[in-house]
């Protein structure tokens, strides 16, 4: 079984001549040979960060502030729009962003320091928009954890995306922060096929798992909701009906839908698996992307980029709404979380004074 997304590591766009990468430097770089990508071990580097939270003026997106405690991600979906992020350190968007990892491991301790200054005002933070917060590193590495501890600690509200089961492990911390609406939860739901999803996110959960994973939350009390995402055209929008049927029967409360985006380098990526797992298909695909998107494979215009234009993009919103509705899934956003309830610790609190 192949257990990572793409076999290609192309050169990322800031590099001024892409040059040939065959050669054996250490790291799989054959894009023909796709046997490889599976004994290519995954690299974990520790960066210092000097600050943790990042600030987010999109309208397309409901928070303002995010925190992911990895750059790159294990999971390796093939359709990930945070792929292209990884040039910015000058590696591949392809196998070096599911194999050549950077974890952050003071988030925690720079999470305090800036709940600590006087002048924070809080709201909700994203945990994991980028990577996935409970990829398969975070086993390892409980950065997620530590973050989710200074939450509790502090009061402070928090929303969570993930496709991962590890989320689980966490349950406690969890409940605690629902208790006083403090925490909600999306799981990424993106088909209820098996082959598919080995296919496309070869190292996410499997979708029964991720139904498994809205039951529990949904029993201990924490507002879970699903993001079908992205919805790919003559790929798995067919199950948009099916998927939000098996959401609503393991405990969904919200629903939310967004289309592929293929920014930068992600659109040859994603072509390129496309014409190897869908060759029969891979020109409607396109085509149908280019409907949506003007043209183009991609457009990043503010109150498109998340669900493109024109009639596709109307049929399926007309879709998800009707079939959502019946359900009694809330497609706007959830009650907003709290954060009149935020506190610094005791001790911590008279340290500022």
């Amino acid at each position: 079984m192949k257990t990572r997304g793409t076999a290609r590591n192309p050169a990322n766009r800031f590099q001024p001549i892409a040059t040939d990468r065959a050669f054996d430097d250490g790291w799989y770089q054959d894009p023909d040979d796709e046997l490889c990508p599976d004994s290519v071990a995954t690299e974990v580097v520790r960066e210092t960060v000097t600050s943790i939270i990042s600030r987010n003026q999109s309208p397309d997106v409901p928070f303002d502030q995010s925190i992911n405690p990895y750059r790159g991600c294990e999971h390796a979906c093939i359709y990930c729009f945070a792929r292209p992020t990884h040039a910015y350190w000058d590696l591949s968007p392809g196998l070096d962003f599911e194999t050549r990892l950077i974890a952050k491991p003071n988030a925690a301790q720079k999470l305090r320091e800036t709940f600590d200054k006087p002048g924070y005002t809080p709201s909700p933070i994203a945990l994991g928009m980028n990577t996935d917060a409970y990829q398969p590193i975070e086993r390892e590495h409980r950065i997620t954890r530590s973050l989710l501890e200074v939450m509790r600690d502090y009061h402070h509200p928090v929303s969570i995306i993930t496709k991962g089961g590890l989320i689980l492990r966490d349950l406690d911390l969890l409940t605690e922060l629902a208790s006083d609406n403090l925490c909600s939860v999306r799981i990424s739901l993106t088909t209820l096929d098996n082959d598919l999803k080995r296919r496309m996110e070869p190292r996410t959960a499997a979708p029964a798992t991720r139904l498994a994973l809205l039951r529990k939350l949904s029993a201990a009390g924490v507002p879970v909701g699903i993001i079908l995402g992205p919805v790919i055209p003559f790929v798995n929008d067919h199950e948009i009906e099916g998927i939000l049927e098996a959401a609503a029967e393991a405990g969904a409360r919200q629903a939310s839908w967004i289309m592929l985006r293929l920014p930068y380098e992600l659109d040859e990526l994603f072509q390129d698996w496309l014409h190897r797992h869908f060759p029969e298909r891979a020109s409607h695909v396109m085509n149908r992307i280019r409907d949506l998107r003007g043209g183009r494979s991609y457009d990043s215009t503010f109150g498109r980029r998340m669900t493109g234009t024109g009639p596709y993009a109307d049929l399926i919103r007309q879709r998800f709404r009707q079939r959502a509705r019946k359900l009694g899934l809330n497609l706007h956003q959830p009650e907003p979380l709290r954060t009149d309830l935020f506190r610094r610790p005791d001790g911590e609190q008279m340290a500022l004074w």
